[in-house]
């Protein structure tokens, strides 16, 4: 592991031009669950007709809006959560100038809330929300303190997360926005990610360069493919940094 720790190191030494590329690991040590792991999200018994996975679909929220709200406040916003190492890590990278942007599937604004000033949230965020009548804003609080179905205070219109569900397709002026930084940084960290989520995790083929870090509890399909493979916690890996 030392070795590994010294060769991310040198790589980070060596970039002007870093990108990182995150996951839902990285919001863990934040004490928000991920979704795959032995005690993730998708692992919970509901006692209810449908699983975890269905329950964040558009399909879902269409035929049960109900108890698609129901699980969104329950199981998604975390309102307590702080950035951890990681977030800050990457601040601290971002300020040295060598970090150029953080290209995140994560939906609870950790980044930002670090500090961090480019971000590119491929699946939206918990923290926008929007009333599909008028369009006003409005924040996390406002959800979870709604009952059933949160509605709009000047409208009465249905308020949905700015989050893309399974089945929806993910912004395209994000999308172009990522594939055009991992196309030109020379080296790529893709942390607490199991690259299983597609598109978001077919963006690793935009990468051209030969430093390709793939760090994450659990082996990735991409991990031959990787010119260093770390595995851990990312907290603790970035911490030890």
């Amino acid at each position: 592991m030392e070795k590994k720790i010294a060769k991310l190191v040198e790589y980070l030494k060596e970039s002007n031009n870093l990108v990182f590329f995150g996951g839902a690991g990285v919001s863990t040590a934040s004490n928000i669950p991920d979704f795959r792991s032995s005690d993730g999200l998708y692992s919970k018994k509901l006692n209810r007709q449908f699983s975890p996975e269905e329950a964040v679909s558009h399909t879902f929220l269409m035929r049960h809006p109900e108890e698609f709200y129901e699980f969104y406040k329950q199981n998604l916003i975390y309102p307590d959560a702080k950035p951890n190492a990681c977030h800050e890590a990457l601040v601290k990278l971002e300020k040295m100038g060598k970090l150029k942007a953080i290209v995140t599937q994560n939906i609870d604004g950790l980044h930002q809330a670090a500090g961090s000033r480019k971000v590119l949230e491929l699946h939206g965020s918990v923290l926008r929300n929007y009333c599909e009548g008028c369009g006003k804003f409005f924040n996390a609080e406002y959800m979870l303190h709604a009952e059933g179905v949160p509605r709009c205070d000047a409208c009465g219109g249905t308020i949905k997360p700015d989050v893309v569900l399974y089945e929806e397709g993910l912004d395209q002026q994000i999308l172009t926005e990522a594939i055009h930084y991992i196309g030109q940084a020379d080296v790529l960290i893709i942390g607490g990610t199991s690259l299983v989520v597609y598109p978001a995790a077919g963006l690793i083929d935009y990468y051209k360069g030969k430093k390709l870090v793939l760090i994450n509890k659990t082996p990735t399909a991409r991990d031959n493919v990787a010119d260093l493979v770390v595995q851990g916690s990312i907290g603790e890996i970035f911490s030890a940094l």
